[in-house]
């Protein structure tokens, strides 16, 4: 009798240890397949070893084909983490496909993303999801724009967002100043050339939103970006400042900064992290 009452002590111990071990959270970084309203999207989990945190979903920028756009993604990942100041948020990087769609199309994919972490994360991933910040580069700062138009969030970091004016990128593939691109290839067959219909080209470009920002928006951009980018960056810019039905707009512009001036601008990466820490 006294043996049997010694092992179910030693058994209900070890059940214990075993139960408040499964209770410790654990950091991961993991590539899993999510799903919102039948709409489906790559995305990339990087997981502290805390349940309770807050999310930083990140977007990446263009490639030339959709078997880069898992590097692209965790690359993205790590560039966002890597200025990140603190340790304790989850960064979930969104695979978006670029190579098969007509430009902009792809905000489905990204809205999918966003609307899965808002609803479905917690549940799936057994943690609890409290502020949500989006950030982009690039292309993915076009698409963190144009979701802000949309949904409501804790923020929004975008650097060097664009394209800003498809009319004047792909006009000048067309009069073979620049290299073409798939882009405008596919633009040009589904709306014939710049001068003939630009207005399908005007209504995907990243000039048509910049009104009804849903939260406030941290603009980052390098003053040495490209010729294409800084064309229409003056006129981005005012006509943001210039909303009327916006939340919060700011600007940072690095001078002598490039394409990726929030990674590589001390300016840039301190007002990234006062703008997530402020709210």
């Amino acid at each position: 009798m006294r043996l049997l009452i010694l092992l179910s002590i030693v058994l209900f111990s070890c059940n214990k240890e075993n139960s408040a071990d499964e209770s410790i959270p654990t950091p991961y970084r993991i590539t899993k397949t999510i799903s919102y309203n039948s709409v489906s999207v790559d995305v990339i989990i990087d997981k502290p070893a805390i349940n309770e945190l807050d999310v930083l979903l990140v977007f990446h920028g263009s490639v030339t084909s959709d078997n880069e756009i898992l590097t692209a993604a965790n690359n993205t990942l790590d560039k966002f983490k890597g200025i990140l100041d603190r340790n304790d948020m989850m960064i979930v990087s969104v695979a978006y496909p670029q190579e098969f769609v007509l430009f902009g199309d792809n905000i489905v994919k990204c809205e999918a993303a966003l609307l899965w972490l808002k609803t479905k994360a917690s549940q799936e991933l057994g943690v609890t999801v409290k502020k949500i910040f989006l950030g982009g580069h690039s292309q993915g700062g076009y698409m963190v724009t144009r979701l802000n138009t949309m949904h409501q969030t804790n923020g929004v970091i975008a650097n060097a967002p664009g394209p800003l004016n498809l009319v004047y990128r792909c006009q000048l593939e067309e009069n073979g100043q620049i290299q073409s691109s798939a882009v405008c290839t596919k633009l040009k067959n589904m709306y014939g050339s710049t001068s003939t219909n630009p207005n399908g080209y005007q209504l995907r470009s990243l000039l048509n939103f910049k009104n009804g920002f849903k939260s406030d928006i941290l603009f980052v951009q390098g003053l040495s970006d490209s010729p294409i980018q800084m064309y229409s960056w003056p006129t981005f810019k005012q006509e943001v400042l210039s909303c009327t039905n916006c939340q919060l707009r700011e600007f940072t512009e690095i001078l002598g900064g490039g394409h990726g001036a929030l990674f590589e601008s001390p300016i840039a990466k301190a007002t990234f992290n006062q703008f997530i820490n402020s709210r």
